[in-house]
Formats: structure tokens, sequence, C-alpha cells
């Protein structure tokens, strides 16, 4: 054979290739074969990457299963319920109650009285008020006729401030107490009548 066909023939120690296959020169898919390898797609079709950078991108296969898009739900701040309103009416007052609640505050009312009436005549006595208003009374005396020494403290003395004190808070209580009650009766028959009064709740 001449040298031509020998050169043209290939030998027994060499391999073809096309230009079309991966492992040609001129083949598209040399640089990709040769610098990355691909990594394994997982099953349900998702892609997870390469091994390197460079060559080509991994997709699923044809006809294999595709994932539906995850939908981002952003939560939602809860709306807090309206105001309830109740309208209620007061038809009818408990006489006994109110004369037990009324007694209670008259008797509250009445020490109340009492300490504070004691309290102001500590503190004026303190500050020489008293005293005072005796000075100013006996100088009037002397530029009169009259002999007789006057004293406030016989009027305005401690136990008798206190006692006054004491007979107010009495009639404050029995006053207090029996026009609570009657004033309860009386709320009966006028809202037997014309209807009791209303009231407003709400639940804020």
């Amino acid at each position: 054979m001449s040298s031509a066909g020998q050169a043209g023939t290939p030998g027994r120690g060499s391999t073809m290739t096309s230009p079309g296959s991966p492992g040609s020169p001129g083949s598209p898919y040399a640089a990709g074969s040769a610098s990355a390898q691909t990594a394994p797609v997982p099953a349900g079709g998702e892609h997870t990457g390469t091994a390197a950078s460079a060559g080509p991108t991994a997709w699923p296969a044809a006809g294999g299963p595709a994932t539906a898009p995850t939908r981002v739900t952003t939560p939602t701040k809860p709306v807090p319920p309206a105001p309830r309103r109740v309208k209620l009416t007061v038809s009818r007052a408990d006489p006994w109650s109110v004369m037990k609640l009324s007694f209670l505050i008259a008797v509250a009312i009445g020490i109340a009285g009492v300490v504070m009436m004691a309290v102001l005549w500590l503190v004026l006595n303190g500050m020489g008020v008293f005293s005072q208003i005796n000075s100013i009374i006996d100088q009037l005396q002397t530029s009169s006729t009259t002999t007789a020494k006057f004293d406030l403290m016989d009027y305005i003395g401690f136990g008798r401030v206190v006692s006054l004190a004491i007979v107010i808070g009495v009639v404050d209580v029995i006053l207090l107490t029996a026009l609570s009650t009657l004033g309860a009766f009386l709320y009966n028959v006028c809202s037997s009548l014309v209807g009791g009064l209303q009231v407003t709740l709400t639940d804020d």
C-alpha cells in the first residue's frame, strides 16, 4: 500500500473521533466534560447545583415530576373584636339592701366627721388661735365696766367640740339611713310608672 493509504487508514491502536462526539476537540461538550462534573439530580426533579462553577447546568430529565412553586404567606395581625354595648334597666331597688348600705355609709361619715373636728381643734389650739382670741376679748373687757372674765374655752373646749361632733354624727346616721330607704321606695313607685333608670355597659 502507498503512504497516503497508510496515513488515511486508522491503525489498530488509534481511535476515530467525530467532530460532533463529546471526545472530539471541536465538540462543545469538550470543555464542559473536562472541567466540571454535574451533581446527580435528586428524586423530585429539584436542581441542587453543580460540583464546579464551570460547565453545563444539570436540569431535571424530560418527563420528570415538576414541583409546584412555594407560596410564602405573611402572618396577619389578629383584629380585636369590637366592644360590645349592653343596655340595662334598673327596674327595682331593694329597700332593705339600700337601708343597710346607707347605714354603713352614714356611720363612716359620722366617724370621719368626729375625727376631723378633733384634729382641727388640736391644730388651732397648737397655733395659739384660742389664746389670741381670749387676749383680744380681755382687752375689750378692760375698757368696759364688765368685771366677769370671759374664757373662750368654756364654750369651745375640746370635750365640748368632740361631744357636739358625736351628736351630729348620730343624727346624720339616722337621717341618712331614713332618707335613703324612703328614696328606694319612691324609686320603685316611679319605676313601675315610667320605667327604671337605663344604664349602658361596654366591655372596653
